[in-house]
Order: C-alpha cells, then structure tokens, then sequence
C-alpha cells in the first residue's frame, strides 16, 4: 500500500505559505520552493559571471548551469540537446513556430481547447506562409475533450502539425495523449505539439512514453523559477533551423532557439525541483495525485450538489479523469462579484476570467465575457482549505 502523503512536510519547503493568504490560483503559477529561493541567492552572490571563463568562478557558473539542463532533461525523460529554456511557453512557441520549417500545401490542426500560446504563433506562421488551418473542437458545452475520434476525420496526407493541450487550464481534463500521438503519427512526418502547463504540476511526464514530438510547460508553475522549457525530439530538429547567430553552434535544441534567454541562476536552480520529488519521484507523484483527488473531491462535491452552478469539465473527482483546475458558474450571478464577495470575507485567492483560453470560452463552451470562476489547487493545498472554501462559498451564495 502506497504511503500517504505528507501535507505538512510539503508545505514546509514554501516559505509563502506561512502567510495569511490562501493560494487558489495556483494555475496562473505555484508557489516557490525555498531551496530554489536559497539556489538563485547563492548563485547571484558567489557565481554571477558569463559562462564559459577559464577561471575558477567562471567554471563554476557554467557547471551549474550545465547541471541545471541535465536536471530538466531528465524531469521529462529527455536528453539535454532535446530541451530548450526560456522566459515562458508563450515564448518558445512563438520562437518554435518561426523556425520550423513546413513544405508547401502543409496543413496544420489547431485545437479549440488550448491556452492561446499554444494557438496564436501557429495562425500567424500559416497566414504568413499560406498554409491551411483545422480546427479540432468539441461539441459538448460544459465537457469538451479531445479525442482521437474527433481527430481522425481531420488528418490528411499533408497535415504536418497538430497542437494539443494535455490538460485544458480552465477544465482540468487529462487528455489521452499517449492515444493522440499514435494517432497523428499514422500519417507520415505529422508532428504532435503538446501544452504540458496545465498538466505538469500534477503528474510525472515522460515524453518517449507519451509519443510527444514537441512538448512544452512552465517551471514557475511547477514550484520552480520564472522560466519554461520546450522539448523537441531529436528526430524532428533537422527541421528546425537555428534562429542564433550565423557564427554560433547549432547543433541542440538550446542552440536553435535558446536566443541567450535560458536565465543562468533559474536554470542552475532546476535540480532543487527534481530533488524535492526524492529518490522516487514516481512514487512521490502517486501520492500527490492521490492528494489532490481528495482535494478535487471536497469542492466537485459541493459544487456538483448546488443546482445554481454549472461545473465545467470532468464532475468526477478521479485522478484519472481530471486534476484539481476546477470552473464553474453560478446561475444568475455575475462571476466578477462571486470572486469578490468570498474574497472580502475570507484569505482565498482566486480568480475569474478567460485565462488566456479565450477561443474555448468563446467558440467552443458559448460563454459571455466574464468567463468562468476558476479554482486551481496543487498538492501543498489542504483538505482543510478545500472545506473552508466550501463553506464560504456557501455564505455568499445563500446571501441574495
């Protein structure tokens, strides 16, 4: 039997969460490890030199840094020349998507689930170069999904890209990935572009078990640094081209599209994140993920109960289905006023909107423009904030 997990001992390693504030927008970015804290200090203070000196501080710096990649590429099961850092997903796709190249006539399938920076530098690189766009949506309102079946019918001969989310960071639906790269790699040189960012919070990737040709998440929401890593299999680079200076190394992922923005004392912190999952980190995953299901469970329950609110997503609280990025509306309330009010009477932080998935809202799930109230939990949340949460929520709603 799997050993529970220890909230308290997790809790310990974040400094900001012995403050007031209770941290429901944990999606938007996760608190901060303090050995990662401690990592950036020390860097700035003893090792802050360009890379590459001769001289003793100078080898230091690039060590750590160096030690930094090695740790990220093992996070997701990669070689080090297969990732990239940079300042956020938004960004690596952008650069991603200029410096891949695609033949004439190419089609690209574009889901309607995803966070735009995983949709925008695909539609511009296609006006651009007069490629044909899909779009691969749902029908289900308040449960859209991506699936192969609705897949299928879109994949021709000259499709060469599909862009998919992992998990939707407004429902928190755990895509079958595994399914959709065995999919879109039926038809010959189609790659598969994966946002990981709502995902990697909350399980252990393994991109060579996934099937993944691109995948990218953000490192500040994985209780890391401000920064975030793209992964481009080595089988798929000879069509990337390098976007560096003529003169410079092009031969890793970093090389092409790095552009010098993969911060030296972010980057040498990474490894404080790989070592908070212990020598198992699967093992540590279970738990959490057995964790947040307790979690998910506590607020799907209550909100599943109440027939003014709409739940958006998966309403089981199964690990399996979902991870604990919850939405939802209230019937006859303005989303706007329910943050506010549980808000002005209690520490929970959170928030509404359309959280950069505004074609989801929009086109797929027909909302207006508020969006939806967002709940996102991670595993150093407790069973006790879940309740409270309940509870005020519970005041204000009863209040006409």
């Amino acid at each position: 039997m799997a050993r529970a997990f220890d909230v308290l001992a997790a809790r310990s390693h974040f400094p900001a969460l012995n403050e007031k504030q209770v941290y429901f927008d944990n999606a938007g970015g996760s608190q901060v490890l303090r050995e990662v804290i401690d990592s950036i200090t020390n860097y700035l203070c003893h090792t802050n030199v360009q890379m590459g000196g001769t001289y003793a501080v100078g080898k230091q710096s690039t060590k750590l840094f160096n030690e930094g990649m090695d740790a990220a590429a093992r996070f997701i099961n990669a070689g080090a020349d297969e990732i990239v850092l940079g300042s956020s997903t938004t960004q690596l796709m952008r650069n991603l998507s200029s410096a891949l190249d695609f033949p004439p006539g190419s089609e690209l399938i574009l889901s309607l689930l995803d966070h735009e920076a995983n949709i925008a530098p695909w539609v511009q690189i296609a006006t651009a170069r007069n490629l044909t766009i899909k779009w691969w949506g749902s029908t289900d309102k308040q449960n859209p999904q991506l699936t192969p079946e609705i897949l299928k019918p879109l994949l021709t001969a000259h499709t060469r890209l599909v862009a998919c989310t992992h998990t939707s960071n407004i429902l928190g639906t755990i895509h079958d990935i595994k399914a959709i790269a065995e999919t879109v790699h039926t038809v010959p040189g189609a790659m598969l572009c994966v946002d990981g960012v709502a995902y990697a919070p909350h399980r252990g990737l393994d991109v060579k078990a996934l099937g993944v040709d691109l995948y990218a998440f953000s490192w500040y929401k994985v209780y890391g640094p401000h920064m975030s890593m793209l992964y481009a299999s080595c089988s798929i680079q000879p069509q990337v081209h390098s976007l560096g200076h003529y003169f410079n190394a092009s031969t890793t992922l970093e090389d092409k599209l790095g552009l010098a923005g993969s911060n030296y004392e972010l980057t040498a912190s990474i490894p404080k994140v790989v070592a908070y999952l212990g020598p198992d980190p699967a093992a540590t995953w279970a738990q959490i993920a057995a964790h947040e299901e307790k979690l998910q469970g506590i607020i799907l329950e209550y909100l599943n109960s109440n027939e003014d609110i709409v739940v958006y997503g998966e309403k089981e609280a199964s690990r399996k289905k979902r991870v604990p990025v919850i939405s939802f509306g209230v019937r006859g309330r303005s989303a706007k006023e329910v943050v506010e009010k549980v808000q002005g009477r209690s520490e929970f932080g959170f928030k509404s909107g359309h959280f950069y998935s505004k074609r989801l809202l929009d086109e797929v799930m027909g909302l207006g423009e508020e969006g939806v109230l967002r709940v996102s939990l991670v595993h150093y949340n407790t069973e006790e904030e879940a309740a409270g949460f309940v509870k005020v929520l519970k005041e204000v709603l009863a209040e006409s």
